[in-house]
C-alpha cells in the first residue's frame, strides 16, 4: 500500500499565508503536485466546505483540516510547521502544526484506518512534541509512519482499550460508574476518533468505565447491548445524527459536538454523572427521532443554525428532482418544439406531450400534423417522452422539499408526514411556500409524538404506525384547514407581481436576485433565490422563465469574475489562488457559484461586495431584456434552453468584467509593488531548505 506521507508533502517552518484558506490551498497544492489529487482547487474547496461545518483547530497549536474529495486519487497527509502560526478556530489560539488529511471520496478501509490512527496520535503530547522538534522532512515522515503503521497485535495504534467497542465486555467492578459514548463527525476521519480518545482518557482519570462506539469512516462496531443496558448515562459527541440511537432510549444524555468533547472531555464526564443522578435530566428519546446536535452556542444562535440546517437539507434533497425534471423538459422542448407543453384542445386536461405519449408508441408514429409549431416523427415523439418524464419529476419538487425538511427535524418518522403535507400544499395551491412551512410543521409534530412515553406493548408501533398516522393527520389537517388558503393567496400575489414586472421594476428584480445569488455563494441566501426560481418553473410562464435565466446568469458571474481577475492581475493572488482561478472558468460556465468560495473565504471583505456588484449587473441586464431559460441548471451547456442565448452570454460577460474589475481594484488598494508578489511564489518543497535558492512555484 503506498505511503500516506512522503518528504514532498512536508513543509517545515514555512510561511504559507496568514489565514487558513491560504494554508489549506498551499497544502492542497502539495498533494496535487505529488500526483495524489487531480485538482488542487477542488480539494481546497472541499476542505474549506468541511471547515465551514466546524473549525478543525485543536488545543495545543494543532490544526487538522480534512475532507473526503472526488479530486483525491490516493489517501494522503500533507504536513506544515507554520511560521507564523495561523488561526484555525482553536479556543487557545493559532496553530503552528497543520496536517491536511485528504481521503478519496470512496476510500478503502485500510487507508482510512491509517488516517484515523494519525488523528488519535495527535492527542498524545509526546507525539506533538516530536513534531515540533523534528529537524528534517524525513524525520517527520518517520514519526508519522511510526504512529500509522498497524501494530502486530492488540488495539490500533494510539487507542486505549476503552475506545474500541468490543463484541462483548465484562461487567464493571462493583461501585464503578459506567458511561456509553457515541462519537461521529461529518467526515468520520479525525474528530470522531479524537473525541473518543479524549473522553476515554478523561473517564479513566475520573475512575469511570467508558465504552465508546465510533461511527467513523473505518467502520463501526456497535456497542454490546448489555453495556448499554447497564450504563449509568450516555454521551453523544456528534456533529451528525447518531445511527440506531433508539438502542440508547431512556438513558440520561449529554450531547455536544465533537469539538467540545475534544476541548472539555472531563467536563462532559462530570455532566454525564450528574445527569445519571438527576431524575429530570434529558434522556434519549424512545424512537429513532433525531435531536439537534448541540453546537455549544447560545440558545438563539443554535435555533437559527438548526432552522438553517432543516431548510438546506430539504433544498439539497430537492435539487436532484429539479435538475432531472428541468433538463428533461428543456430537452423535450428542443426535440418536440416549445408548444409541446401547451394544452391539447382536442383532449381536456392533457398537454400535447401527454396526449402523444398516451396515444402513440415508438413503432407507430404519426407522420405529420397541421400544428406547425410541433415536430413529429421520432424526434417529436422523443421530445414528448422527455417532457412527460420531466413533468413527473417536477411533481415531486414540493413533496421532496417538505419531506426532507421534516426528515432533518425528526429523522425517518418525519418522512411520510413531510411528503404528504408537501403534496397537500400543491393540492391547496400553497406551492413551495406551503412546502417550506409544512415541512417544518410536519417535522416538529413527528418529533413531538416521538417523545411520548407509551406503554411497552405499543412502543414498537410508534415509529411505523403511530407517528406517521398522527403526524400526517395533525400537520396536513392544519395545512388544509388553517394555513393552506393564506399561503396560497400569498403565493398567488407574489406570482402576479413577478409576472407583471417590466421596465424599471424588472431591473429592480434582476438586481435583487443578482445580489442574493452572489451574497454567500451557495449558502442559504443563494439557495433561497435558486429555490424561488426553480419552484416557479413548474408554472411554465414567461415570468418564471425570465427569473430562472436571471438567477442562473447571476450565479455564473462570481467564478468567472475571479478567474478573470487572477488571469489579468495574477500578482495579487497566491499560487493556490491562481490555480483556483484556472478551475473557476469551467465552474463558472457550468453555473457552480461555489467555485468562488476559496477566494471569498480568504478575503471576504474585498471579494463578496465585488461579486455582488457583478451579479447585480448581470441580473438587471437579463431581467430587463426578458431573456428566458427553461432549464434550471447547466450554465452554457444548456444553451438550447435559452431564448436569446447571445444576449444572455453577453450579460454574463459584462457582469464578470464588472466583478473582475471591482475585485482587482479592491485588492490593489493600499498595496505597494512589493506586496504584489505573494509569499508563496517559492517552491514549498524547498522553502525550508538552507542554502537553496527558491524556485518559482508552479503556475507563478
Amino acid at each position: 500500500m503506498p505511503a500516506l506521507i512522503t518528504p514532498d508533502l512536508v513543509a517545515l517552518d514555512a510561511d504559507l499565508g496568514t489565514d487558513k484558506a491560504a494554508v489549506v490551498g498551499r497544502l492542497a497544492h502539495l498533494v496535487a503536485a505529488a500526483g495524489r489529487a487531480t485538482d488542487a482547487a477542488a480539494l481546497q474547496a472541499d476542505v474549506l466546505a468541511r471547515e465551514a461545518q466546524a473549525a478543525t483547530g485543536l488545543p495545543g497549536g494543532i490544526a487538522i483540516p480534512h475532507c473526503r474529495s472526488e479530486a483525491v486519487t490516493e489517501a494522503s497527509l500533507a504536513f506544515a510547521r507554520l511560521s507564523p502560526a495561523v488561526d484555525f478556530g482553536a479556543p487557545d489560539g493559532p496553530a503552528d502544526l497543520a496536517f491536511l488529511i485528504a481521503a478519496p471520496a470512496h476510500g478503502d478501509a485500510d487507508h482510512l484506518t491509517l488516517l484515523t490512527a494519525l488523528a488519535r496520535a495527535l492527542v498524545r503530547p509526546e507525539f506533538v512534541a516530536s513534531l515540533r522538534s523534528a529537524s528534517s522532512d524525513a524525520e517527520i515522515v518517520a514519526l508519522v509512519e511510526d504512529v500509522v503503521s498497524p501494530a502486530p497485535a492488540g488495539p490500533s495504534a494510539g487507542a486505549t482499550a476503552a475506545t474500541e467497542a468490543a463484541p462483548a465486555a465484562e461487567a464493571a467492578p462493583a461501585g464503578r460508574r459506567s458511561i456509553v459514548v457515541v462519537s461521529a463527525c461529518p467526515t468520520g476521519i479525525a474528530h470522531t476518533y479524537m473525541a473518543a480518545d479524549k473522553l476515554a482518557a478523561a473517564g479513566e482519570a475520573a475512575g469511570v468505565d467508558i465504552h465508546v462506539e465510533t461511527q467513523g469512516s473505518s467502520g463501526s462496531t456497535p456497542l454490546d447491548p448489555a453495556l448499554i443496558r447497564t450504563a449509568d448515562a450516555a454521551i453523544f459527541a456528534v456533529d451528525v445524527g447518531v445511527r440506531d440511537r433508539e438502542r440508547f432510549a431512556g438513558k440520561p444524555l449529554v450531547q455536544s459536538g465533537t469539538k467540545r468533547a475534544i476541548n472539555e472531555p472531563d467536563v462532559m464526564i462530570r455532566e454525564a454523572l450528574a445527569a445519571a443522578d438527576d431524575p429530570n435530566a434529558r434522556r434519549v428519546p424512545g424512537t429513532a427521532a433525531a435531536e439537534a446536535p448541540a453546537a455549544g452556542g447560545g440558545g438563539g444562535a443554535r435555533t437559527a443554525t438548526e432552522i438553517r440546517r432543516w431548510l438546506l437539507t430539504g433544498v439539497s434533497y430537492m435539487i436532484p428532482f429539479v435538475a432531472a425534471g428541468g433538463l428533461l423538459i428543456a430537452l423535450g422542448l428542443a426535440l418536440g418544439g416549445y408548444q409541446i407543453v401547451n394544452g391539447n384542445p382536442d383532449v381536456e386536461g392533457q398537454s400535447y406531450a401527454l396526449s402523444w405519449v398516451l396515444n402513440n408508441s415508438l413503432f407507430d408514429l404519426p407522420a405529420g400534423s397541421s400544428t406547425e409549431e410541433l415536430r413529429f416523427g421520432i424526434l417529436g415523439y422523443l421530445g414528448a417522452v422527455c417532457t412527460v418524464l420531466g413533468q413527473a419529476a417536477f411533481a415531486f419538487l414540493v413533496p421532496a422539499l417538505a419531506g426532507y425538511i421534516a426528515y432533518a427535524i425528526a429523522d425517518r418518522p418525519g418522512i411520510a408526514p413531510g411528503f404528504v403535507i408537501g403534496a397537500v400544499s400543491l393540492t391547496v395551491g400553497a406551492g413551495f411556500l406551503g412546502g417550506l412551512v409544512g415541512g417544518i410543521l410536519a417535522g416538529l409534530v413527528a418529533l413531538w409524538i416521538s417523545r411520548w412515553r407509551l406503554p411497552a406493548g405499543v412502543r414498537g408501533l410508534q415509529p411505523v404506525v403511530i407517528i406517521p398516522l398522527l403526524a400526517t393527520l395533525i400537520s396536513s389537517g392544519i395545512m388544509v384547514m388553517v394555513l393552506g388558503r393564506p399561503l396560497a393567496a400569498a403565493l398567488e400575489g407574489l406570482g402576479d407581481w413577478l409576472n407583471g414586472l417590466s421596465g424599471s421594476s424588472a431591473i429592480l428584480l434582476g438586481i435583487i436576485l443578482g445580489l442574493m445569488m452572489c451574497f454567500d455563494l451557495g449558502g442559504p441566501v443563494n439557495k433561497a433565490a435558486y429555490l424561488f426560481a426553480t419552484a416557479g418553473l413548474a408554472s411554465q410562464t414567461s415570468g418564471s422563465f425570465v427569473i430562472m435565466a436571471t438567477v442562473m446568469a447571476a450565479g455564473m458571474v462570481p467564478p468567472l469574475a475571479m478567474a478573470l481577475s487572477t488571469a489579468v492581475r495574477g500578482r495579487l493572488y497566491t499560487a493556490a489562488e491562481r490555480e483556483n482561478g484556472k478551475a473557476a472558468w469551467l465552474l463558472g460556465l457550468s453555473f457552480i457559484s461555489e467555485g468562488a468560495i476559496p477566494f471569498a473565504a480568504a478575503d471576504p471583505v474585498r471579494v463578496i461586495p465585488s461579486m455582488m456588484l457583478g451579479g447585480a449587473t448581470t441580473g438587471a441586464i437579463v431581467a430587463v431584456l426578458d431573456i428566458e431559460a427553461r432549464a434550471p441548471h447547466g450554465g452554457v451547456f444548456v444553451f438550447f434552453a435559452i431564448s436569446n442565448v447571445l444576449l444572455w452570454l453577453l450579460a454574463i460577460a459584462i457582469g464578470a468584467v464588472v466583478g473582475g474589475i471591482a475585485v482587482t481594484v479592491a485588492k490593489s488598494i493600499g498595496r505597494s509593488d512589493a506586496d504584489d508578489a505573494p509569499e508563496d511564489a517559492v517552491d514549498l518543497q524547498h522553502a525550508h531548505t538552507p542554502g537553496v535558492v527558491p524556485a518559482r512555484a508552479a503556475g507563478a
